[in-house]
């Protein structure tokens, strides 16, 4: 069998787990950030385990995480 191609995407984006959970980042962070207040700021900062309807798609996409 051939080897499977990593998504570009996915790799710069997705950590999985010890326990084979989906870490993300939060969205919202690049621009536009006069409006938002320091702490959301600061909340979007930490990383939060993916729902887990959207970690299969994700775990197919990088194959050999």
């Amino acid at each position: 069998m051939p080897k499977i191609k990593t998504h570009s995407g996915a790799k710069k984006r997705f950590k999985l787990s010890k326990n084979g959970k989906v870490i993300r980042g939060h969205a919202y962070k690049s621009h536009i950030l006069n409006k938002k207040s320091t702490k959301r700021k600061r909340n979007l900062r930490k990383t939060v385990v993916a729902d887990v309807t959207n970690t299969a798609a994700v775990k197919m996409m990088l194959p050999y995480k």
